[in-house]
């Protein structure tokens, strides 16, 4: 048992200052240092210096590990450029991102205080990296494909991806899926892969009316993604439209990302469906895709989390960064509330789209847990404060153990 003493302690609706927090894998309870000390009497003390924090650890729902090689190589500001510059060098960053490239971007997700994150897999090149990451991982193996003719083939290709994942037995190591995307993956796939998620109660992800060529080809198989379509799969319909698509999910709660593209339609059923939508900033606007209407979403009450995609359409994996970016674009909302509401986003909020004990400095919960180093008394701005400045990780823990910093 340990028991940590900062000098304020995060939770969801408020500042706490001098308590401390008694905890193992799981924080166990939270008062008076005294009160902790006459409980657990045999705990180790973790004192920590003035003006410092302890908050929820970070929650990074959306990244793809696999494609982590990136700096130069893929052309930003339109999305279909972008996928053909993809398509152009996927070879070389595939294979340009080792199992050490591959821990080198987990490794910077933890210096910035992500201590979950969703891998959204491909290949399954990441899933050793993921298996040995420090943080806890859902790791969603991907489903794509849109011919009919190599449906069988592509399905067990998944299945085989999936059982690998399965066999990993560690804590916080969580498998998935995740549905490419309503033009990518053909009805036929979606509906054999639901199956499985819902008899074995899996996490499950999709991305979502990203840009609006897959507005146009869902809508009239028309667009920018006819040419594509044609050239790459000689194909020139669509599979399904976004209402097909998303009606394979109404029983079964999903985190949808992007989905800038979105209708009121669609937005009713997302929420109807009790589904959550994934915020990604930079990568919209890398990839010239719009913005989230975040006001929106929150008139429907549509919860909504943060994440940071991957380095195929960013820059870094910082959620503080991911956060700073969403804070100036949506520059209509009010700042402090809506500063709250990132915090909230990257924390409780995306804990419980993924249905994970964490997310919260609270009793019962997981101890995943960040020391900032605050440079002076924290006010009613802190959430602000927090996403404006780089502030010093001095400590994570990850269920209770340290997995940066020292004692």
């Amino acid at each position: 048992m340990n028991i940590i003493s900062p000098n304020y302690i995060l939770t969801p609706d408020k500042l706490l200052k001098n308590v401390s927090v008694a905890f193992d894998k799981k924080i166990e309870k939270i008062g008076s240092i005294e009160e902790l000390k006459k409980e657990f009497p045999n705990a180790k003390i973790i004192q920590l210096k003035e003006n410092s924090l302890l908050m929820p650890g970070l929650i990074n729902s959306h990244v793809h590990i696999e494609f982590s090689a990136n700096r130069t190589q893929l052309s930003y500001g339109d999305f279909i450029n972008w996928l053909y510059s993809v398509i152009e060098n996927r070879d070389e960053l595939i294979n340009g991102c080792n199992q050490e490239c591959m821990k080198k971007a987990i490794d910077a997700m933890l210096d910035r205080g992500i201590t979950t994150f969703g891998a959204i897999s491909s290949h399954a090149m990441d899933l050793d990296a993921c298996a040995n990451a420090k943080q806890n991982v859902v790791f969603f193996n991907e489903l794509i494909g849109s011919q009919a003719a190599m449906a069988d083939a592509l399905f067990t290709d998944f299945v085989a991806r999936l059982d690998a994942s399965k066999s990993v037995k560690r804590e916080g190591f969580i498998p998935g899926v995740a549905i490419h995307s309503p033009y990518s993956v053909h009805p036929i796939l979606i509906k054999k892969a639901l199956e499985i998620v819902k008899n074995e109660e899996l996490k499950l992800t999709a991305h979502f009316m990203e840009s609006e060529a897959e507005r146009d080809w869902l809508d009239e198989s028309k667009g920018d993604f006819s040419e594509f379509f044609k050239k790459f799969l000689n194909q020139e319909h669509n599979v399904s439209d976004a209402k097909e698509f998303l009606s394979h999910f109404n029983d079964t709660p999903t985190l949808f990302t992007h989905v800038v593209k979105s209708n009121e339609d669609e937005l009713k059923t997302i929420k109807n469906a009790n589904h959550t939508i994934i915020h990604c900033p930079i990568s919209n606007r890398l990839l010239g895709n719009g913005i989230l209407n975040i006001k929106e979403l929150n008139e429907h009450n549509i919860p909504w989390v943060i994440a940071t995609d991957g380095l195929s359409s960013n820059y870094k994996l910082d959620l503080f960064e991911e956060m700073k970016i969403s804070l100036f674009t949506h520059a209509n909302a009010p700042l402090n509330d809506f500063a709250q509401q990132l915090i909230m986003a990257a924390t409780k909020n995306a804990a419980q789209a993924l249905g994970l004990n964490t997310g919260e400095i609270a009793e019962g919960k997981n101890a995943d847990m960040l020391v900032l180093d605050l440079e002076s008394t924290p006010n009613e701005e802190l959430a602000t404060h927090l996403i404006l400045h780089h502030y010093d990780i001095s400590k994570v823990f990850i269920n209770g153990q340290l997995e940066k910093g020292e004692l």
